[in-house]
């Protein structure tokens, strides 16, 4: 029944991690639930396959995917000459349409509202610092490229979250010291 119960939890674990790749997709927070669902068959298994190491990298990497995530539009935004009012004003509208159309429209809501919030929210800072509206419109768009190579980002992390995950299964039962040397084949013949 052991063997049962271990192959229905990996199984779980690897639906998890499949499930968290696909809420990064959708902008939501996918890479946390790879690091719930490890830290969980983890604590189960008494750390045997997934180690505290795994576990601290996948940590790791999970803050690492926010970050990226979240920066990005206000790095793109600042090399495409924005002003730190718009910078900031696309990463807060992103996030505020994000937010505001999840509801109305469930799944593309977040990935749309996210996008036009980014956009309106750095082009309207920008109008308020240079009054210019094809300025404050280029640095709009690309704090919504920003936000787009955000997101690629996080699911690249997100990947190879559960690719790491993966790995540590299959390879956990194996054994880092080196195999012992074939044993001869003895002779049944009596020595002379």
């Amino acid at each position: 029944m052991p063997d049962v119960t271990n192959a229905a939890l990996i199984a779980a674990l690897l639906c998890a991690c499949l499930a968290g790749v696909l809420l990064t997709c959708i902008r939501l927070p996918g890479t946390w639930v790879i690091v719930a669902a490890a830290a969980g068959f983890g604590w189960w298994d008494g750390w045997q396959k997934l180690t505290g190491l795994t576990l601290a990298i996948l940590v790791g990497a999970a803050a690492a995917a926010e970050v990226v995530e979240m920066m990005m539009s206000v790095v793109v935004a600042r090399r495409a000459g924005a002003s730190r009012q718009a910078a900031w004003g696309g990463l807060l509208g992103g996030i505020a349409g994000m937010l505001l159309l999840t509801v109305p429209i469930p799944v593309v809501g977040t990935i749309v509202g996210a996008v036009v919030g980014c956009f309106a929210g750095a082009m309207l800072a920008e109008l308020y610092v240079r009054r210019e509206v094809a300025h404050g419109a280029r640095v709009g768009f690309f704090s919504a490229i920003g936000l787009a190579l955000g997101a690629a980002g996080k699911l690249a992390i997100a990947l190879a979250m559960a690719g790491l995950v993966v790995a540590s299964l299959l390879w956990s039962g194996k054994s880092s010291a080196a195999p012992s040397p074939p044993t001869a084949a003895r002779d049944s013949r009596p020595s002379p």
